[in-house]
């Protein structure tokens, strides 16, 4: 989407906006990361609500775009939700290993299907609506989700209990890291 955006708003060559475009996932390989690691030292809740409050943030401020927008603007605000979203991703895979150790992996390929299908749920609402309205529902959308985490989500706490192959019991520290 935003090759299309660039060259469609910005009248940038097409090599250029894919290569402005590709600064977004490669975002990824730092952010989804430390947002995993912050939130091993923060806390999982906390770092979901800095996410997803930047998310909301940065995305209704892009839903404000007009071709007065000078392209440098754009681009640091998408590179800005980028991190705010990617890492909030880390943070959301952080957690699964809380909900059940032994099915970690399970969890993880579920918790991933369901992003792909966010994201394919994104494209249809960018096919109905200009990119402005686009950047709008993601902020609003991210809105709707810091409400939800401030008001719903619970930080574990303690230990979680593991039942062992040959039948014991692990109990396995959860609670946030010594910040040291």
């Amino acid at each position: 989407m935003l090759p299309l955006f660039y060259v469609d708003n910005f009248h940038v060559e097409p090599i250029t906006a894919g290569l402005l475009a590709g600064i977004y996932p490669v975002i990824n390989l730092i952010a989804r990361p430390a947002g995993g690691w912050l939130s091993d030292k923060i806390g999982r809740k906390i770092t979901l609500i800095i996410a997803t409050a930047g998310v909301s943030i940065t995305f209704l401020g892009l839903g404000q775009f007009t071709t007065d927008w000078p392209l440098w603007l754009f681009v640091t605000g998408t590179i800005i939700g980028g991190l705010f979203s990617q890492s909030g991703s880390g943070a959301v895979f952080a957690m699964v290993p809380l909900i059940q150790r032994r099915m970690t992996g399970q969890i993880a390929g579920m918790t991933g299907a369901f992003g792909n299908i966010g994201g394919v749920l994104f494209l249809i609402v960018l096919s109905i609506v200009a990119p402005s309205t686009f950047f709008l529902a993601i902020g609003a959308t991210g809105l709707l989700i810091f409400i939800l985490i401030t008001l719903v989500l619970k930080e574990p706490k303690g230990q979680i209990a593991e039942i062992m192959p040959d039948g014991t019991v692990h109990m396995i520290d959860i609670s946030k890291q010594n910040p040291n």
